[in-house]
């Protein structure tokens, strides 16, 4: 697959950093840290977040490929500490001569990647899953998010994103979270991202692998909880083709339309329209009220392990869905338009 913004992420929940490396931005493009800290304080927000929001405050530090605000065509570092880690450095030490089994469990928390990630990894301590699979990680996605969305600003893209529901309900979305809280249990919802002001033809119809709602798809299903993606309105199965598909017209010399249901994608391909995506969030896997599984260690039945959470957090998810979108995005821009500076870049 062709790309040009590429990053890597590294770093456990409770370890010291996390950490992302961007290769591919040209030279020139401003990038500001508070911009990009803002952003994190936007995922940490929301109502039914739990307690890891009272003690990370997190903070991007820039370390390599920026100077004087502005990139310098070498690879963008990125890094986040982990504040709680004070409190678990033994737990998570590198080192051999540190073992200790504190924090360690064996019972498989349904819903979590537990049970398949032991047997996969072979891991005995289920701890050895959790760290990485949890959802922490998202804090340096959605800061690699934000060079994007700055990249992005570059050329007038802009980017919204809104809740659509949370449980059974479409409004009242804090009494529907408290009593969820009140009876120990979460809640997942559905939310919608909407980008505008994108050209036309980032993307592509000849390949399977460079379909944008394909690649657009797959960034926001692996977001941590979601579980379906949809792109336009979501309700095409039960309308007629005539009702469904966005006619064309022409209003002074430029072709309008009078709908979107496409979403802003046709052929796999952006076709001048906002994009819109929807995604649903399943209920947070971690809760309270007490869920039946198996221990590994012994293969007894049991209740399974319970690690502090949020009560609610499809707010933070669409964020992160945010993010997600924009690295696609920029990636794509930038393999259309593409060069070794912004000035290179706007000529084209």
């Amino acid at each position: 697959m062709l790309t040009k913004f590429r990053f890597l992420t590294a770093g456990e929940s409770h370890g010291k950093y996390l950490t992302a490396i961007i290769e591919g931005i040209p030279s020139g493009f401003e990038i500001d840290p508070d911009f990009i800290n803002d952003e994190l304080k936007r995922r940490q927000g929301g109502y039914g977040r739990g307690e890891r929001m009272n003690i990370e405050t997190d903070t991007v530090e820039i370390t390599s490929g920026v100077r004087f605000g502005k990139t310098l065509g070498s690879p963008v570092t990125l890094v986040i500490q982990n504040k709680d880690y004070e409190n678990w450095q033994k737990i998570m030490s590198i080192y051999s001569k540190d073992f200790t089994d504190e924090k360690s469990f064996t019972k498989c928390r349904p819903g979590h990647a537990d049970y398949a990630g032991s047997i996969k990894y072979g891991a005995k301590d289920l701890r050895d899953i959790l760290e990485r699979s949890s959802a922490r990680k998202t804090a340096i996605e959605v800061a690699v998010g934000a060079v994007a969305k700055q990249i992005l600003k570059q050329f007038d893209i802009t980017c919204s994103s809104r809740i659509l529901q949370i449980g059974n309900a479409k409004e009242d979305f804090c009494t529907e979270i408290d009593k969820a809280k009140e009876l120990g249990d979460t809640l997942g919802g559905k939310f919608e991202v909407i980008y505008e002001n994108l050209p036309v033809g980032l993307g592509s119809h000849v390949h399977w692998d460079r379909m944008l709602d394909g690649k657009i798809a797959q960034a926001v299903m692996s977001v941590p909880a979601v579980k379906s993606v949809s792109i336009g309105n979501h309700h095409a199965y039960k309308m007629y083709g005539s009702e469904y598909h966005d006619q064309m017209y022409l209003k002074d010399g430029k072709i309008v339309r009078s709908t979107n249901n496409a979403g802003g994608l046709e052929g796999g391909m952006t076709n001048g329209e906002p994009l819109v995506v929807s995604a649903v969030m399943k209920p947070i896997p971690t809760l309270r009220k007490s869920l039946k599984t198996v221990d590994l260690l012994n293969m007894t039945e049991c209740e399974a392990h319970f690690e502090r959470s949020d009560t609610c957090a499809v707010e933070a998810c669409s964020i992160v869905a945010e993010a997600r979108i924009a690295c696609v995005l920029a990636d794509e821009l930038l393999l259309k338009f593409g060069g070794d500076s912004l000035d290179e870049i706007k000529k084209r």
